[in-house]
C-alpha cells in the first residue's frame, strides 16, 4: 500500500492510505490519534501484524472521509485548496550512498580532480556511505528545493530511497538528493558541503511498505522543466545497482545505531551533463515505479 501525510489549512495532520488507484482514505477520520505512518509501523512491530493488514482492518471498522489524489497533487502545486500533500514522515537522519551505479562512477570521475577514489570504492567491498540530512533540511512534494549560491554545477540526483525500523527496510520512497557537484569535484574532502545544506534532499510523493514493489527491479526517471520547456530528461533502472538495499543497510547499521525511520538514498546514475546546472524556477521532476512523481522547484539558498 500506499501512504501519504497531508498538511491541513489549520495546521492538522492526516495520515492517508490509497486503498484504491486514485482515492486516499483517511485513517486519521477513524482515529484522530493516528497521524504518522510510523505509528502504524509500531503497531506492525508489537503484534507481527503486516502494516498493510493493520491499515486495512482500520479502514474496514468505520467510515473514513476520502480524497482523490488528483485534486490534492493539482491542489498541491497550485497553493490552493484546504489539504496539501506533505512530506511523508519525518526522518530523523537521511544517509546516502554513493558509487552504486556504474554511470556514476564514471561521472565522478569525470568531475573530480581525484578520479582514482571513486573507481576504488565501486569495486571495493565496503560501500560509500555519508551522512545526508536531517528532518529539517527535508521538504516534501511541491516544496522548493535548494540550489547553493557558491557552486557553479548544482544537479539532482534522482533515487530509490529505503526507510529502516529496528534496523530493517520497512518501506521505501523516491529522494532527491541535491549535490553541488563543482564543490565536490574541487575536492572529495568537500563532500560535506557539497551535499548537506538547506533544502538538500526532498523525498516522496509517499511512503509504500516493503513488499509492495521490487526494489532491484523498478524504473526510475527524472525530468527538468525550465519555462515550461523539458531541458533534460533521463532514465534507468535500480537493476543497474552494483549494490542492493540488503547490502547497504546492512553496511549502515554496522557497529552503527540509526534511529527508527532513518532514510537511505541508494544512489542514481542520471546525471546531467557538466554544461547543465539548475537555475532558479527549474522544476524537478523525479518519477519511480510504484512510488510516484515527487516535483519540486528549484531555489538559491
Amino acid at each position: 500500500m500506499r501512504y501519504y501525510r497531508l498538511m491541513a489549512a489549520d495546521g492538522g495532520t492526516i495520515l492517508a492510505v490509497e486503498a484504491q488507484d486514485g482515492l486516499l482514505v483517511s485513517l486519521t477520520s477513524i482515529d484522530d490519534r493516528l497521524t504518522d505512518i510510523s505509528q502504524l509501523i509500531f503497531a506492525s512491530s508489537i503484534t507481527s501484524i503486516d502494516m498493510d493488514t493493520v491499515a486495512q482492518q482500520i479502514v474496514d471498522s468505520g467510515n473514513p472521509d476520502t480524497f482523490g489524489l488528483v485534486d490534492l497533487t493539482n491542489d498541491s502545486r497550485e497553493g490552493t485548496g484546504d489539504l496539501w500533500l506533505d512530506l511523508p514522515f519525518d526522518p530523523p537522519e537521511v544517509w546516502a550512498a554513493g558509487v552504486t551505479y556504474k554511470s556514476s562512477e564514471m561521472e565522478r570521475r569525470r568531475e573530480s580532480d581525484t578520479p582514482d577514489v571513486y573507481s576504488k570504492v565501486y569495486s571495493a567491498d565496503r560501500p560509500e556511505l555519508f551522512f545526508k540530512a536531517t528532518a529539517e533540511r527535508c521538504v516534501g512534494p511541491f516544496e522548493s528545493v535548494g540550489i547553493r549560491e557558491d557552486s557553479k554545477w548544482n544537479v539532482p540526483e534522482p533515487e530509490l530511497a529505503f526507510v529502516l525500523y529496528q534496523e530493517e527496510i520497512v518501506g521505501y520512497t523516491a529522494g532527491n538528493d541535491m549535490s553541488s557537484r563543482s564543490i565536490e569535484g574541487e575536492n572529495p574532502l568537500y563532500l560535506p558541503q557539497a551535499k548537506i545544506y538547506s533544502r538538500s534532499c526532498a523525498l516522496g510523493p509517499c511512503f509504500v511498505s516493503a513488499g509492495n514493489i521490487d526494489p532491484q527491479n523498478v524504473s526510475v526517471e527524472s525530468k527538468i522543466s525550465r519555462d515550461q520547456e523539458v531541458v533534460f530528461s533521463g532514465q534507468t533502472s535500480t537493476s543497474q545497482m552494483a549494490r542492493g538495499c540488503e547490502e547497504i543497510a546492512g553496511w549502515l547499521t554496522r557497529h552503527n545505531e540509526v534511529p527508527d525511520m532513518t532514510t537511505v538514498l541508494t544512489g542514481t546514475s542520471i546525471v546531467p551533463p557538466p554544461e547543465f546546472s539548475l537555475q532558479e524556477g527549474d522544476i524537478v521532476s523525479i518519477t519511480i515505479e510504484g512510488v510516484g512523481t515527487l516535483e519540486n522547484p528549484a531555489v538559491f539558498v
